[in-house]
C-alpha cells in the first residue's frame, strides 16, 4: 500500500515539476533519493562514489524530466539513468560490486523489535551470505525486485534487458538461494547451483 502511494505521489510530483513547480521537484528528489542512492551504492561499491553518481544522475533526470511522457515510468527511467552513470564509472575501475555491504548497512538500519530479532538477523545474514555467491546479474536483479520493489518490466528498463531475461534471472537466483539455504533439498536445487 505504501509503495502504491509513493508511486502515485511520484507521478503527481513529476507532472507538477514538468509544469515548472520547483517545490514539487524538490519533493520528487526527496521521495526517490534514498532508493536511488541505495541502487547507486549497489552498483558502485563505494559510498562516496555512489553519492557522486547520484548527483550526476539527478542532473540528467532534471534536464530530461520534460521529455518523460509517462509519469508512471519515472522510477524505471530514473533507475536506468543511475545504472548508466554507475556503469560508466565502474567500467574504468573494473571493481567487483558487492551487494553484501548494502545488505549489511540496510540490516543495521532496520529496527527489528521483539524476540524474533535474533532469528530474523540470522536468517537475513544467511540470505546475504548466499546472495554473495550468486552471479552479479542475478544479485542485482533479485535486489531490484525484492528490495526496491520494481516490477519485471521496470527492471527490464533499468538493466536494458528483455523481460524474459529478468524472469529467468529471478528464477535461477531463487533456485540457487534455496539450494544454498537448504542444501538437503532434493534434485533440482543442487543441479541448478552448479550450472
Amino acid at each position: 500500500m505504501a509503495d502504491t502511494r509513493k508511486r502515485v505521489l511520484g507521478e503527481y510530483l513529476v507532472l507538477c515539476a514538468q509544469d515548472g513547480d520547483r517545490a514539487a521537484l524538490g519533493q520528487l528528489v526527496r521521495l526517490w533519493q534514498g532508493d536511488l542512492l541505495r541502487h547507486a551504492r549497489r552498483l558502485s561499491d563505494d559510498a562516496e562514489e555512489a553519492r557522486d553518481i547520484l548527483q550526476e544522475s539527478w542532473l540528467d533526470i532534471v534536464r530530461g524530466l520534460n521529455r518523460l511522457n509517462a509519469p508512471a515510468a519515472f522510477p524505471a527511467w530514473a533507475y536506468r539513468i543511475v545504472s548508466r552513470k554507475a556503469a560508466a564509472r565502474v567500467k574504468t575501475r573494473q571493481g567487483e560490486r558487492r551487494l553484501s555491504q548494502d545488505l549489511t548497512a540496510e540490516l543495521a538500519e532496520a529496527r527489528i523489535e521483539g524476540e524474533a530479532e535474533a532469528e530474523v538477523r540470522s536468517d537475513l545474514a544467511a540470505v546475504r551470505r548466499a546472495m554473495t555467491h550468486l552471479p552479479e546479474a542475478q544479485r542485482i536483479t533479485l535486489a531490484l525486485h525484492h528490495q526496491d520493489g520494481l516490477t519485471v518490466s521496470e527492471i527490464s528498463v533499468v538493466l536494458g534487458v528483455p523481460s524474459g531475461t529478468v524472469k529467468t534471472r529471478l528464477m535461477h537466483a531463487r533456485r540457487k538461494l534455496a539450494a544454498q539455504l537448504d542444501p538437503h533439498q532434493e534434485g533440482e536445487g543442487y543441479d541448478t547451483i552448479n550450472r
